[in-house]
C-alpha cells in the first residue's frame, strides 16, 4: 500500500513564487540568474520566482529577438526600358524640341503659334 502525504491547498502559492511581472522584470530576473552562475531554476527556487514564468519568459524574449533579425523585403523588378525617344521639329530657322511626353494639343498649340509668327 502506497502513503501519499496530505498536502495543503496553498502548497502550490507556497513553491511557484511570484510571477515575473512584465518584461523588465523578466530582464532583471534572467541577468541576476546569469550572473549568479545558475540556472534558472536554482535561481528561481532561491530567490522566490515562479521558474516556469521565468522559462516563459525566456522563451518569448528569445522569439522576439529572432524576429527581429527577420524582415519582409517587396523585390520589384527593374525596368531595362529604353529612354523616351526625343524629337526635334524645324520650321525655318526655328526648332522645337519634344518627347513621348509631350501631347498632340500640346504640339498643335506650339505648331500654330509658330505658323503665326
Amino acid at each position: 500500500m502506497l502513503i501519499v502525504p496530505k498536502i495543503s491547498a496553498s502548497w502550490r502559492s507556497e513553491m511557484a513564487g511570484r510571477k515575473i511581472r512584465d518584461e523588465a522584470d523578466a530582464r532583471r530576473c534572467m541577468a541576476a540568474a546569469a550572473g549568479a552562475g545558475s540556472s534558472d531554476l536554482d535561481w528561481a527556487h532561491a530567490h522566490g520566482v515562479d521558474a516556469r514564468s521565468l522559462r516563459a519568459w525566456r522563451l518569448n524574449l528569445g522569439r522576439r529577438r529572432a524576429e527581429r533579425g527577420l524582415r519582409l523585403v517587396e523585390l520589384v523588378p527593374s525596368s531595362s526600358s529604353p529612354p523616351p525617344a526625343r524629337y526635334a521639329l524645324a520650321m525655318g530657322d526655328v526648332r522645337v524640341e519634344f518627347d513621348d511626353g509631350c501631347t498632340v494639343e500640346t504640339l498643335l498649340k506650339i505648331v500654330r503659334v509658330l505658323r503665326a509668327c
